[in-house]
């Protein structure tokens, strides 16, 4: 019970550090002069923020600006899921249909955070995870070709701590799926038998949300382009369109609702995932309320309707 619990521990502690980084921005939205230890933070404000919404950090020490990378780097982080999480859906594909057994270092890794190996598979939760897997490796593949054939990066930047953190993230969110079920156990289901209602329910929820997310991404790419596709201004505008109407950044509530449709895909009492749900909800919000603050600053006219992160609550 300890080792079921320690994933679960370690993402709340994730989801509570970004909670209270977003309530400590909410206190305190900018360094002022006369408050506390400037170095700290301006510290704080370069973690927090990236791409334009580093505007708001002021005027940054030499030696934080030599941390800093570019913003386009984001690429990394979906090639480095691809690739993890390609690796991990290949053995476990092998695991439920081949009756493989995983790699000796992914057992040692999955006892180490995960169940005991010989303890009972309830239900149909090895096809749950292979399905999870295998929509994280797919949003990764389209996230992966957004940042190389939709999106348009400008000069902005990320630090480098926040760099390195999101290569580690995917990592360790395709291991949280992998250890959600035993390792040496296979049901011996027929698949028509082990799909389940919330298995549909959660993939047309992921579609719908990915769809939405696509869109999104386009429009902001799209305020970049002519109309016959060429790249003429790296500069930011107001968008609209879609879920743009309601919310500053539709393309970050789509996020969360696309691993809350994991959650359900995975059959909704999976405590461990609904802590990364809850990882995820604290982080998009800190970063859509940066970007809600940069519109409202930067132009006048932004329609004071929208909200920043959830239609019509937040």
């Amino acid at each position: 019970a300890a080792a079921w619990s320690l994933l679960a521990a370690a993402w709340s502690l994730l989801a509570a550090a970004f909670l209270a980084a977003l309530l400590l921005l909410r206190r305190a939205p900018a360094p002022r002069p006369g408050g506390i230890d400037p170095v700290i933070s301006g510290l704080f404000q370069d973690l927090i923020r990236y791409g334009k919404t580093k505007r708001g950090c002021g005027q940054l020490p030499g030696w934080l600006r030599l941390l800093q990378v570019p913003k386009r780097w984001f690429t990394h982080f979906y090639v480095v899921s691809v690739l993890w999480n390609g690796f991990l859906l290949i053995w476990l594909f092998r695991a439920e249909f081949l009756g493989e057994s995983l790699p000796s270092w992914i057992q040692d890794m999955h006892h180490a955070l995960g169940r005991d190996s010989q303890s009972e598979d309830r239900g149909n939760e090895h096809f749950s995870a292979l399905l999870v897997l295998l929509l994280l490796w797919l949003h990764s593949c389209r996230r992966l070709a957004e940042c190389l054939w939709t999106s348009v990066f400008s000069s902005g930047v990320i630090h480098i701590v926040q760099y390195f953190f999101g290569l580690g993230y995917y990592i360790a969110v395709g291991a949280t799926v992998l250890c959600q079920v035993p390792t040496n156990v296979r049901n011996g289901k027929k698949l028509s038998v082990q799909i389940c209602w919330y298995h549909i329910a959660g993939v047309m929820m992921y579609i719908w949300a990915s769809l939405h997310q696509h869109r999104c991404l386009a429009i902001l790419a799209n305020l970049r382009k002519s109309r016959s596709g060429k790249v003429v201004s790296l500069s930011h505008s107001v968008p609209f369109g879609d879920w743009f109407e309601s919310i500053s950044c539709p393309h970050y509530f789509a996020e969360l609702l696309i691993y809350v449709s994991m959650a359900i895909t995975l059959g909704i009492h999976n405590v461990t995932w609904w802590c990364v749900v809850m990882y995820v909800l604290f982080n998009q919000a800190l970063a859509a309320v940066l970007c809600h603050e940069f519109y409202q600053k930067n132009f006048s006219s932004y329609p004071k309707h929208r909200k920043a992160f959830i239609p019509l609550v937040f």
